[in-house]
């Protein structure tokens, strides 16, 4: 059994964020975490260029300097219309965002955030629940601990904040998604992003920095083809029915090769989202629809933010962990709003329940 002054449980974006930002505030924490699976495929790609000044702040700016990494300067979209728009990043005051490699982006993050742990361990929560003044923690390895202060960083599953609140939920989207490999090396193939929507979901398609290209497509369970992700001819036939992704893949030279994965991908979040003693991080307090492109963004703010206020409410400051929960808060209702808004923009599906259940009030 150890004690410890404030953990960070759970890895990602928003744990090793975490544990950089609570250095900065002088505390080197307990690091409850899996080691990144380097081989592992993973989709959420897009760094949002609002990230760059996060990323700053956290002194990691050099992280997306890479060649791994490649600017995403270009996109295009079909959505409300069958043509494409294409945006440019020269939009961004903050600059372009970055289309990462996002196993090398997560390693070096990972790395960086060990330099600043006390200690590191090298597993996940089994259980957990609140004992008085105390988290009592069993992990997967069976070990035993018990933290004064803890982070959740648990992702969608928010093993600790569950227990404490309740998880809301705007949406079941699922993304369907796979990783292409180019078969036609002769083509040089665009490096952008497309999203096209479909009758019962959009699709996104994204050059990756390392010559591969990754499709998903976004619906709900019950208006999924029965059989997507075990049928090659569904998924294939699904694929083929879409307007511009289909054209992009055979002319740059790519095609379907593997089944595609399933992976939840809705809109939840939790109330509350602090304690007395603890505080929820990244997807663990709030995970956002892709369609807005500000998950890893959105994780590596809450992460500093997160830090700062409970290295505060440590020192007395009462307000700090409830000034984070206000802005959680607000920023949950803030993205239901533009979210309806945006889904409201594609009128040329009527009748189609996915398009109807996110154009009306969900608040």
């Amino acid at each position: 059994m150890s004690r410890a002054r404030i953990a960070v449980i759970g890895g990602g974006i928003a744990g090793a964020a975490s544990c950089i930002a609570l250095a900065q505030c002088g505390v080197r924490p307990i690091w409850v975490a899996p080691a990144p699976t380097p081989d592992r495929d993973r989709i959420g790609e897009t760094l949002s260029p609002a990230a760059n000044t996060i990323l700053a702040n956290l002194g990691l700016a050099h992280l997306l300097t890479r060649p791994i990494h490649r600017a995403a300067n270009t996109s295009f979209s079909a959505w409300g219309s069958d043509q494409l728009h294409e945006r440019n990043a020269i939009v961004h005051l903050e600059g372009p965002g970055c289309v990462l490699d996002r196993a090398g982006f997560e390693h070096d993050l990972f790395s960086a955030a060990l330099k600043c742990c006390a200690t590191h361990i090298d597993s996940t929560v089994q259980r957990a629940s609140l004992n008085g003044k105390n988290w009592d923690v069993t992990l997967t390895n069976g070990a035993k601990h018990s933290f004064r202060y803890a982070m959740d960083c648990t992702g969608r599953s928010s093993t600790l904040a569950i227990t404490q609140g309740e998880r809301h939920r705007a949406d079941q989207l699922v993304a369907a998604h796979c990783f292409l490999n180019q078969t036609d090396t002769d083509i040089e193939p665009t490096p952008a992003t497309l999203i096209e929507t479909a009758k019962d979901g959009w699709w996104y398609a994204a050059l990756l920095p390392g010559g591969r290209m990754v499709i998903s497509y976004f619906s709900d369970p019950d208006l999924l083809p029965a059989g997507i992700s075990r049928d090659f001819a569904t998924w294939s036939a699904q694929v083929a029915k879409t307007r511009h992704i289909a054209r992009w893949i055979d002319s740059a030279g790519f095609c379907l090769g593997d089944l595609p994965m399933l992976a939840s991908a809705g809109t939840t979040w939790m109330t509350p989202v602090t304690g007395h003693n603890w505080v929820a991080v990244g997807d663990a307090a709030a995970a956002f629809d892709p369609l807005s492109s500000h998950g890893m963004t959105t994780a590596l703010w809450m992460a500093r933010q997160a830090s700062h206020a409970i290295c505060a409410s440590q020192k007395g400051q009462t307000d700090a962990l409830a000034s984070y929960e206000a802005a959680v808060k607000k920023g949950v209702a803030d993205f239901l709003v533009q979210r309806q808004k945006i889904y409201q923009q594609e009128k040329r599906f009527d009748g189609s329940v996915f398009w109807q259940r996110r154009q009306k009030n969900q608040i």
